[in-house]
């Protein structure tokens, strides 16, 4: 097959990769390559079996048109302060004008016009001096929600309007290699059911999004693109009833806060806050369970959860942070059978795991109904854990009662995107005609500056 443009991965960077260039009457061929299904085919059975029966060949929850998009919370970040390092390489003038430029796409296809966050100067003033106080940041971001359900009917807009528009999808497919001729990418080596199959292009665009953070590593290592380890963060997710977060909930919808706890000074923050919402398991291709969490627009629990997570980097000489990771996250999954582990913060402070029944009488009801009670301690590491206690105490002077008995902690939330594709601001590697995009190339943290480095690289690839 040969076609002007080949796009690994159907999520936001690839996506909007192709929308742009179809905006810009681009008359270049392009096909985007899927290893999971079209969004209307994606479906966790764990609504009906009310466990995770690890699906095969792959997780829906996170492989399939739009990525882990469609089942997430659907949150998009309006700041250019949040979302990754994009603006590093762009500038920050130029990454809020596409950020606002990419906005009106998602309102253009039905993202709901209400932003949540803004007004209400006063009490966030009050929260920010609270912040201030615990030795916390405050970071100010108008966040437009989709939310789960939402996102899943927006996403499926996007598919028929590529498709409609001549963008061929290649569902099933999955990458294998590249093909180099010299210092010039000439395309790519797709496979499906055993069965390879050749695609040449002029521009090859990697997209592959968290989930293929560790294969893209791979990639650059054996073809000598430039990379350089990155961050990798690990934490856990944590579940609060709604009721103490009410006001901050209320005021700023997701609280970003950034700390630096003593005694290690590493960077602890918040991330993916989802008032109402559910925490939730994802499967990676090797069997790694890991903990996420989002929040629909009509459904919602009695709690509120949202991530903390620790900041690792590695130079010399182990500068492997996405195996590091995923160790970890072995680990607590042996503990757990498999599953996600979940612990209260007392217990944490006590010294002893989480027994079933002490759930079961708790205030907190966990919204992940197989979780297993626990030991996270048992697999955290000691300087991880340590910065999330503190973090946590912080947080319980911003937030009272963030930091009770009953809390709950889930484990393992792991971040992978650590591995940074050295580029310009044209986003061109190293390699000729080979570009990387969104969350794998180290550069973007969720779904808006994805969205957004898909823009830039649809103009660039319309001249």
């Amino acid at each position: 097959m040969k076609k002007d443009v080949v796009i690994v991965g159907a999520g936001p960077a690839g996506i909007f990769t192709a929308l742009e260039m179809i905006k810009n009457n681009s008359k270049k061929s392009i096909v985007i390559v899927e290893k999971g299904a079209p969004i209307e085919k994606r479906h966790c059975p764990k609504s009906k079996t009310q466990k995770c029966v690890s699906c095969k060949p792959y997780c829906h929850i996170t492989t399939g048109f739009s990525g882990a998009g469609a089942f997430s919370d659907g949150k998009l970040s309006l700041s250019y302060e949040v979302g990754g390092d994009l603006p590093q390489l762009i500038g920050s003038e130029r990454a809020q004008q596409l950020i606002d430029y990419t906005d009106k796409i998602y309102l253009d296809f039905g993202a709901d016009e209400h932003i949540e966050g803004i007004g209400n100067t006063e009490e966030v003033r009050k929260i920010r001096t609270r912040a201030i106080k615990a030795g916390l940041k405050l970071v100010d971001c108008p966040i437009r929600h989709l939310g789960t359900e939402k996102a899943q009917e927006l996403y499926q807009r996007i598919e028929e309007y590529l498709l409609a528009n001549g963008v061929e999808i290649m569902f099933g497919y999955e990458c294998r290699d590249i093909i180099l001729d010299g210092n010039t990418c000439k395309g790519v080596i797709i496979e499906k059911g055993g069965e390879t199959q050749t695609i040449y292009a002029d521009a090859n665009v990697i997209a592959t999004g968290r989930r293929g953070a560790d294969w893209l590593e791979k990639i650059c290592a054996e073809h000598s693109i430039a990379h350089q380890p990155g961050t990798v963060d690990i934490g856990v997710r944590v579940e609060v009833r709604s009721e103490i977060m009410e006001k901050v909930n209320e005021v700023l919808y997701e609280s970003k806060l950034i700390g630096h706890p003593a005694p290690f000074k590493n960077k602890v923050r918040t991330f993916c806050q989802n008032p109402g919402g559910f925490v939730s398991q994802e499967n990676y291709d090797n069997d790694l369970a890991v903990v996420n969490g989002h929040s629909y627009k009509e459904l919602k629990s009695e709690n509120t959860n949202l991530a903390i997570l620790c900041s690792h980097n590695f130079s010399e000489p182990f500068n492997e942070p996405i195996s590091y990771a995923q160790k970890i996250g072995e680990l607590t999954n042996m503990l757990a059978s498999g599953k996600i582990l979940v612990q209260r913060f007392g217990d944490i402070l006590d010294g002893k795991r989480t027994w079933q029944n002490e759930l079961a009488e708790s205030n907190i009801k966990p919204t992940l109904p197989d979780a297993v009670a626990g030991d996270i301690t048992a697999a955290m590491p000691y300087r991880a854990m340590i910065n999330i206690i503190n973090f946590i105490k912080a947080m319980d002077e911003v937030v009272p009662g963030f930091a009770s008995y009953e809390t709950l902690l889930y484990s393992p939330e792991l971040k992978f995107y650590s591995n940074r594709i050295k580029m310009d601001e044209h986003l061109r590697t190293n390699v000729n005609g080979l570009h990387c995009l969104g969350d794998s190339s180290g550069w973007t943290r969720g779904l808006m500056m994805a969205s957004v480095m898909g823009v830039i690289m649809g103009r660039e690839l319309s001249e």
